[in-house]
């Protein structure tokens, strides 16, 4: 079978599936199984095409207090997938869940101990193959370390003193924001790294599906000729959102004609995306740990100007994550904006251009907050009061858990037949 067969029968097969499908149900620790729901407390086997992940999975997680776990499912196909979760054990709990890459989903939710909450959330999954082609995925890095964003599984990780009940998995139609960056957007797979990207789903109500196609190291450039434009386009419909930011890597090109290629590319992709009734949206770069005087030193040269006149000449909406970012490192100074980026504890470790979870939250805030300006429909359906960098949450109030840490060796496409 070649690579189009292979890609037509899989669009075939995502539009063959009906939208009542049978949903997957599970439930954990003692709860007992209903008729439809299937016991979850055990290791994931690809023979069961679910199961817990890691060397030691908590055999009894409605008990709150015991570690943190990933809980793995395996769907038919791509798409959006509405996972309704119960929470709740034997003693008081507070659940944050994240999916597939760390992508932070639901944040602290509190039940005392004896109760129960239900919760809904909005997992995108995507394979590499679309019609036509294959996304050119970097080995190792995507298809072993990241493999948990492009398989054909739900992967749910609950972090922070975690207690769940039940779950239940089904396929649903809803408006999506594909995104498409550098790795200062893209999921990144581990601790302390963090991009705005995989924090943006927390700012959303269980109504829109965000679907992170960014990947580290890319530019426009190199994010065309790896067909990653082209496998959104290939998915992007009427109602949709197409996030993009570029311009870290771009600068870093010997091309003299760079800058005008850069400009050219978000102008063509904008067109493209509006040419399937969806909705463009151009972010310029956010700054770098760059101070001088109490001042943020800009190091991004033309492209965040660039990227404002694609928006322009395109007929995009615009948000200013580079000027937004300027306000936002200005207000918490040199010492305080270290702490937004990438740094181990004694700060021995640290990094000027990639962020920390708690830099990633505030950047998203400055993203959602920005389609709001913009006067982008789909701001009604964000999760999140108006926000301005001059008020940013301080260091001390971001309380999400650090991800699980969770050897994950095994190859992309064991979970796709």
């Amino acid at each position: 079978m070649n690579m189009r067969t292979a890609s037509l029968l899989a669009l075939l097969a995502a539009v063959a599936l009906p939208a009542h499908a049978a949903p997957l149900e599970f439930v954990f620790g003692k709860n007992t199984p209903g008729p439809q729901a299937q016991s979850a407390s055990a290791a994931y086997s690809a023979d069961k095409g679910f199961g817990i992940e890691g060397a030691a999975p908590p055999l009894q997680p409605a008990s709150a207090g015991g570690a943190p776990f990933l809980f793995s499912a395996d769907v038919p196909i791509e798409g959006n997938y509405r996972v309704t979760v119960t929470l709740g054990g034997d003693q008081a709990s507070e659940t944050t869940v994240k999916a597939e890459l760390r992508r932070l989903m639901l944040e602290r939710v509190a039940v005392p101990a004896g109760g129960s909450e239900t919760r809904s959330l909005i997992v995108n999954v995507r394979t590499p193959d679309y019609l036509g082609g294959k996304v050119k995925l970097k080995s190792p890095r995507e298809v072993v370390q990241e493999a948990r964003a492009w398989d054909r599984r739900i992967t749910l990780e609950f972090d922070g003193v975690p207690a769940v009940r039940a779950l239940k998995i089904e396929p649903v139609s809803v408006p999506t924001v594909y995104i498409l960056g550098d790795s200062t957007v893209a999921d990144q797979s581990g601790e302390p790294y963090a991009s705005w990207g995989q924090m943006l789903p927390r700012f959303f109500k269980p109504t829109v599906a965000v679907a992170n196609h960014a990947e580290s190291g890319e530019s426009t450039f190199s994010a065309k000729g790896a067909g990653r434009f082209e496998k959104i386009l290939s998915l992007i419909r009427t109602g949709d959102y197409f996030l993009v930011q570029f311009g870290h890597n771009d600068q870093k090109s010997k091309d003299p004609e760079a800058e005008q290629k850069y400009k050219a590319i978000l102008i063509d992709w904008a067109e493209q995306v509006k040419a399937k009734g969806a909705t463009p949206v151009i972010v310029t770069s956010m700054y770098r740990n760059r101070f001088k005087g109490g001042e943020v030193v800009d190091t991004a040269g033309a492209y965040p100007q660039l990227a404002r006149d694609a928006a322009k000449d395109s007929g995009a909406l615009l948000i200013d994550l580079h000027a937004q970012s300027r306000v936002l490192y200005e207000t918490l100074g040199a010492d305080g904006t270290r702490a937004l980026f990438m740094h181990n504890a004694d700060y021995s470790q640290k990094d000027g251009t990639h962020h920390g979870p708690y830099g990633a939250y505030e950047l998203a805030k400055i993203v959602a907050q920005g389609l709001r300006d913009a006067k982008a429909p789909i701001a009604a359906e964000l999760d999140l009061p108006r926000y301005s960098p001059k008020k940013p949450l301080k260091e001390a109030e971001f309380k999400v858990p650090a991800s699980v840490t969770v050897a994950d060796d095994r190859p992309l496409g064991v979970a796709q037949p």
